[in-house]
């Protein structure tokens, strides 16, 4: 079968499910350097980028294959969570935490979820999460892992916990210590940040 450019995500992934594979490269080929960009600008490492698009990928096809892709969702935004999920382990593995550096063609804030909030307070609390990630640097890794998952990542608690191998209530203290100490640095150095919009 062969698709045009009209043809959406949903009708390529019913085509690919029903057994046509080139469904999934004609896919790919419309995506594939937004996610691999996504990827790189969270990892810094051409290597590792790729290794994680490839996992993600893998993840993606088996997904689909199971059934287990809820269609009701978009599928780039479904591949960036996996690819999300990837890259934490990533970090976590390694013990190292990213240092997120926006550039005018891509703003790791500008994925920063923001449900609710009028245009002023999401530029606020975009702005304030600008200023989160360069003082975070300073708090334990622990503290960092947490804040990382929670405000970049927009995880919840729950997942969180998860994903640490951790209790709910662990994750709420580290949160809450991290808080804290943003405050407490941010006063030292007479830094304005707005915790309420963290």
């Amino acid at each position: 079968m062969r698709f045009k450019n009209s043809t959406s995500d949903q009708e390529l992934i019913h085509a690919y499910v029903g057994g046509d594979e080139s469904a999934f490269n004609f896919l790919l080929r419309r995506h594939q350097s937004k996610i691999y960009g996504k990827i790189y600008n969270v990892v810094k490492d051409v290597a590792v980028a790729q290794d994680i698009f490839q996992d993600a990928l893998m993840k993606a096809v088996s997904a689909l294959k199971s059934g287990t892709y809820n269609e009701e969702g978009k599928f780039v935004p479904w591949v960036m969570r996996i690819a999300h999920n990837l890259c934490i382990d990533y970090f976590r593995n390694k013990k190292k935490i990213p240092v997120f550096r926006g550039t005018e063609e891509y703003d790791p804030l500008d994925y920063v979820t923001d449900k609710g909030l009028n245009k002023e307070e999401s530029a606020i609390k975009k702005e304030m999460l600008g200023v989160a990630r360069d003082l975070m640097m300073v708090l334990p890794d622990e503290q960092k892992e947490i804040v990382l998952m929670r405000l970049y990542f927009d995880m919840s608690f729950k997942e969180i916990a998860e994903k640490l191998d951790i209790s709910i209530n662990t994750a709420l203290g580290r949160m809450r210590y991290a808080l804290l100490n943003l405050r407490k640095y941010a006063e030292d150095h007479h830094v304005v940040i707005d915790l309420e919009y963290l």
